[in-house]
């Protein structure tokens, strides 16, 4: 947390912007002293304030902040390296998001490991009218996870990650497993 800091020094100390009456005046010198010990922090943040909107400087509090401004999709357990990681790529996310690129790089984001990401659609063309049409006829997303230690709790971030990335018209399933046999699965027909 920002606040008062013993001994850091103004900036721009009041005292010697007094008229030259007050140059000598100890009275007006402490009090304007003591004012410069009040504005100090906040002429110190106003001195580096860009470096409050890059995720890589700011402060760990403040980064967390900025990640609700920029609508990066965290939920406060991740350590500070995800955190900032995923505050920096939120903005270049919103541009991909609903494909299944933007979906991989969010879980990535938010996980640490690449999902495996199977869906029912497809994109093909042909030279010949009346083709039959790519992919399943119903619309289906499957994304498996596998973590080291997978809990139920991984489980719920995922099902929450998936259902704010993919696309609106989808219905889902998540999984996540190691890499053993042991899963914990959740659906969604939404």
């Amino acid at each position: 947390m920002r606040g008062s800091v013993d001994g850091l020094g103004s900036s721009a100390p009041i005292g010697m912007m007094l008229p030259a009456v007050f140059a000598d005046d100890e009275l007006a010198q402490r009090f304007v002293a003591g004012l410069d010990d009040v504005l100090a922090p906040i002429l110190n943040v106003l001195d580096c304030l860009d470096s409050y909107f890059d995720p890589s400087l700011t402060p760990a509090d403040f980064a967390r902040w900025l990640g609700t401004w920029v609508g990066a999709e965290t939920d406060g357990t991740e350590p500070e390296p995800r955190l900032r990681a995923a505050v920096a790529a939120a903005v270049a996310l919103h541009r991909v998001r609903g494909t299944r690129r933007g979906l991989s790089e969010a879980v990535r984001l938010a996980f640490g490991a690449e999902p495996e990401i199977t869906e029912s659609g497809g994109a093909a063309w042909s030279a010949r009218p009346r083709g039959a049409f790519p992919g399943s006829p119903r619309p289906h997303l499957h994304v498996v996870l596998r973590l080291p230690d997978p809990t139920p709790a991984d489980t719920h971030r995922l099902d929450t990650l998936v259902a704010a990335a993919r696309p609106a018209h989808m219905p889902y399933t998540v999984t996540v497993t190691t890499t053993t046999v042991t899963s914990i699965e959740r659906t969604s027909e939404t």
